[in-house]
């Protein structure tokens, strides 16, 4: 999963610079009809009853010979009332509106419809470092 440009920028700092960043007490899962890309320039899904939704994530391990984080629960978004278009990356954010990018992936692409439910699956939004 890609970093956002802010977020490295902070991480580098932080570690090579003595830095203070203080990270987010919360971080929230926006859905996007675009690519969000490093600099926050997709188009995160508006309208039709969305919102961010709080994601949390499990200690870090190694997986597969890289250090990785994953969500350990399921992450359902309020029933669509309205269209709200064709989902195809997900982004984490240090706040639920506005904020900052923090990480970003794509998204096997699909049709949120009025009436639909976008559910993020456990252990779907993976951060992994080689």
């Amino acid at each position: 999963m890609p970093l956002s440009n802010y977020l490295e920028q902070r991480l580098l700092n932080h570690a090579f610079r003595n830095t203070a960043y203080t990270p987010a007490a919360a971080l929230h899962l926006a859905l996007f009809t675009s690519n969000p890309t490093k600099a926050n320039t997709g188009t995160e899904v508006t309208g039709g009853g969305y919102a961010r939704r709080p994601i949390a994530f499990a200690a870090a391990a190694i997986e597969g010979g890289m250090m990785t984080i994953k969500n350990p629960a399921e992450i359902q978004f309020a029933v669509a009332t309205a269209d709200q278009g064709l989902v195809t990356h997900f982004g984490i954010f240090d706040a639920a509106t506005g904020g900052n990018l923090l990480a970003f992936e794509a998204l096997s692409p699909r049709t949120i419809q009025a009436n639909d439910r976008f559910i993020g699956e456990q252990n779907k939004f993976i951060i992994r470092f080689p």
